[in-house]
């Protein structure tokens, strides 16, 4: 007020009005202030509300969540209880059926031995038979080796070896071994039924399979008969237990 003019009667007119007009301007714009001041906490607001409502949702859900995963521990906890009850159950079965497969295992292994004792029993008394009818007989070489045979000479391309009985598998697995250390190839078992195997093999150069096998073969034989592609062997029932067992 003391900056107004003062005339006759009171202040200069112009500059009250002057400051009306200012003071107003200025509340005017305090008051499109306080309006965005206030606006801006409405959203604000708004903005807490939607966070707040965000969290809860969230904590709602994370709440859920582990409820969830208390079920799933508790379910899997259960879970491996039931499977050491199972495994505990299974051992005393295990273990029998362990015990049952080593008595099969021995009782197939003595039935197939048997087996193979009888026919080798079978095909002696058979070679017996076949030998009384013989009406002459000769001195035998060398591995039984009989001169009425004849040598075969050298064989070679397909060749084929019958021999036999053979007492097992083991005998058979060195018969092949020695065919293989001969120099044969594709060698391959063409049939093995009561005590006999028929072998096949090819022969890439000219060889004397009859001497070679006397000076190598793990057992004694004697030639039954010779054909141009093959020899067909009979193995000596009276030879030694490490004879067979080689």
């Amino acid at each position: 007020m003391g900056s107004f003019k003062r005339v006759l009667f009171g202040y200069h007119r112009g500059s009250v009005d002057a400051a009306i007009i200012d003071r107003d301007t200025r509340i005017e714009a305090l008051e499109r202030d306080i309006g965005e001041v206030l606006e801006g906490l409405r959203t604000a607001d708004d903005e807490t509300l939607r966070a707040e409502r965000e969290c809860a949702d969230l904590s709602g859900m994370v709440l859920e969540r582990e409820r969830e995963i208390r079920a799933l521990s508790e379910r899997l906890r259960e879970a491996d209880e039931r499977y050491e009850r199972s495994i505990a159950s299974l051992e005393p079965v295990a273990a029998r059926l362990e015990e049952i497969q080593t008595q099969a295992r021995g009782q197939a292994t003595r039935i197939r031995m048997k087996a193979l004792r009888e026919a080798v029993e079978v095909s002696r008394r058979a070679q017996e038979l076949a030998d009384a009818n013989v009406e002459t007989s000769a001195p035998q070489g060398r591995n039984g080796s009989s001169p009425d045979a004849g040598p075969t000479g050298a064989l070679e391309g397909d060749v084929k070896l019958e021999i036999g009985p053979l007492g097992d598998f083991s005998q058979l697995v060195g018969i092949e071994e020695a065919i293989s250390r001969l120099g044969a190839a594709d060698i391959s078992v063409e049939r093995f039924s009561e005590g006999r195997a028929t072998l096949s093999m090819r022969l890439d150069e000219p060889i004397d399979l009859l001497r070679e096998l006397e000076e190598s073969a793990p057992l004694d034989f004697h030639v039954r008969r010779t054909a141009g592609d093959g020899l067909i062997l009979d193995v000596d029932e009276d030879q030694g237990p490490e004879q067979r067992a080689a």
